[in-house]
């Protein structure tokens, strides 16, 4: 019996083997190689009767110790401690699980979004959708399940991958991607099925449990980096890996695939209209990058922190394609004002704007960017009633001269001519000058001051602050559009290189392929807005203006998500 006992346990044992590492051969990757975007394909065979569990997994992980950024070590230290994970907790950025038994791991759940988040309790917004929520604690998943997840092996690592994938600022920061609804980011994906789901669109699960045959497939993220490498585990065996190859014009730090052809059109659309309005640019420029280029930033830096300092390029070259024509050929720019404003700005950009600019993440950059903008759109509208026009004289004065000059230009064929800046008294605290005829008075002192404080808005926003500068000059100094443009692109000017610096002192560098994009496309946009500028009223640029600022109230306290 001992004898026998030997020969038959290694056979079996040999048989074992055998047929696990046939079964295990099994399952197949499509291919080795795929473009971002592509769909991958998993086949195999799993035992018989099992339920589907194909773990896809970024083989660099990331832990919170690892980000670069000063003021994301500072979050991620609190939301580590909040969120029940450490500094030391590695993750995969990029993590899915496509299974036929989604509910082993979370459950779909009601969500409701949209809208400024200070307004609503936690988990409240205008808009009602579902999710799929991962389970709260790791514990409660069942041991098979456990098993399943790959490189997912502890409760804090679980913890970490919940937040990532549920939390703005875990999206924004770590993950980089995200389903929307609209344009809202709801939730990032981790465990996808074959459903009808938003979040399982491109997904397909063929599972015969009766022979354990399978095919699974999932679109991959577009925005994939090149050279991401996946391991991929099928019901808790690594099954091989593939590596993501780039697909497009791959931006480093927006960390993005975007022609750079586009953001130049869309820097010429942008610098065109701010050098018209003298405002909003920055604004505009941010919600491009937002909601077009959607700029991420590298993983472990937050989006916010690349976008501001690439918006910067905007807000300083756009000025210098317009700035020619309004300082020497036309002469319509008031140096006194401008200057003391700028030297305000730089000192709120430079130094007191960085204590701001730390508390703000991409969430609450759009919100709060919100609030100023509606604020500023209700203020251009309050101008121009015909009460508040009354009481500005010299401005409607200076109107009525402009457009009976506008009319005879256009009845003689001709193009009207600018009036121009004439000094007529210099101060510190009063300067005087005529324009179109009409005397204005502004005190350059009190702007130094109102211009500290656009300086730390435009440093924590990473704008160029011409849309507070603007409306201050219109009603604060009661001057006309046409003076006040020239004179806010000087403090444009000022608050971009003082921001701009302030970011580079944090360790906060901008795409450079993005920037330069930017630059090209807002000095030339700069060059057509000086051109287009005088062939609209005073009132049309504030209707312009005012719409505009009202627009990006609606998309950035998402109150119309579908914007």
């Amino acid at each position: 019996m001992k004898r026998s006992f030997w020969p038959t346990a290694l056979i079996a044992t040999m048989f074992f083997f055998v047929a696990h590492t046939n079964c295990f051969a099994e399952n197949t990757i499509s291919a080795t190689e795929y473009k971002a975007g592509d769909t991958v394909t998993i086949k195999g065979a799993i035992q018989p009767g099992q339920e589907l569990y194909i773990a896809i997994a970024q083989q660099d992980e990331f832990a919170s110790k690892d980000s670069g950024g000063i003021n994301e070590a500072k979050k991620l230290k609190k939301n580590a401690k909040k969120f029940g994970f450490s500094m030391d907790t590695a993750i995969p950025p990029l993590y899915y699980m496509l299974t036929s038994k989604p509910d082993a791991f979370g459950e779909v759940a009601d969500k409701k979004f949209g809208g400024p988040s200070f307004l609503f309790k936690k988990g409240g917004g205008l808009y009602t959708t579902t999710m799929f929520k991962l389970a709260k604690d790791y514990n409660a998943i069942d041991a098979t399940a456990k098993s399943m997840l790959g490189p997912i092996k502890t409760a804090e690592q679980w913890n970490m991958l919940k937040w990532g994938h549920e939390k703005k600022y875990g999206i924004n920061t770590v993950v980089k991607e995200g389903n929307k609804k609209g344009k809202v980011v709801i939730f990032a994906r981790s465990v996808i099925s074959q459903t009808d789901n938003y979040w399982d669109e491109g997904t397909t699960i063929n599972l015969d449990k009766a022979t354990g045959e399978f095919t699974a497939s999932f679109a991959s993220f577009r925005h994939t980096a090149p050279g991401t490498k996946f391991d991929v585990y099928v019901n808790g065996d690594k099954a091989g890996s593939y590596a993501v190859l780039k697909n497009g014009f791959w931006l480093n730090k927006g960390y993005r695939y975007m022609n750079p052809i586009f953001i130049v059109i869309g820097a010429i659309l942008v610098g065109t209209y701010f050098s018209m309005i003298g405002a909003a640019g920055g604004m505009l420029m941010g919600a491009f990058q937002a909601l077009f280029v959607q700029t991420a930033g590298p993983v472990g830096i937050n989006a916010a922190n690349v976008l501001r300092p690439s918006n910067i390029a905007l807000t300083l070259f756009s000025p210098l394609g317009s700035f020619y024509r309004f300082a020497v050929v036309e002469r319509r720019v008031a140096w006194p004002v401008g200057l003391s404003f700028g030297a305000g700005i730089f000192i709120g950009s430079v130094w007191l704007g960085k204590y701001v600019t730390q508390f703000l993440s991409m969430k609450a950059y759009k919100e709060w960017l919100g609030i100023l903008v509606v604020i500023m759109a209700v203020k251009t509208l309050m101008e121009m009633r015909p009460a508040a026009m009354a009481k500005r004289k010299n401005i409607k004065a200076m109107t009525q001269k402009f457009n009976a000059a506008v009319k005879k230009a256009k009845e003689e064929g001709g193009a009207v001519e600018m009036g121009s800046i004439e000094p007529v008294k210099s101060g510190l605290f009063d300067y005087r000058f005529k324009f179109w005829g009409e005397e204005f008075r502004i005190n350059p002192a009190l702007f130094a001051f109102l211009g500290i404080i656009v300086g730390i808005v435009s440093r924590a926003f990473g704008i160029g602050g011409g849309f507070l500068l603007v409306p201050m000059m219109t009603t604060i100094a009661a001057l006309p559009m046409y003076v006040a443009v020239p004179i806010s692109l000087i403090g444009t000017c000022f608050s971009s290189i003082g921001s701009f610096i302030g970011y580079v002192m944090n360790g906060y560098l901008p795409d450079m392929t993005l920037a330069i994009a930017i630059i090209i496309g807002g000095f030339v946009g700069g060059m057509l807005g000086s051109r287009f500028q005088k062939l609209f009223s005073e009132k049309a640029l504030k209707i312009i203006l005012a719409c505009t600022l009202f627009f990006l109230f609606f998309r950035f306290l998402k109150i119309e998500y579908w914007i």
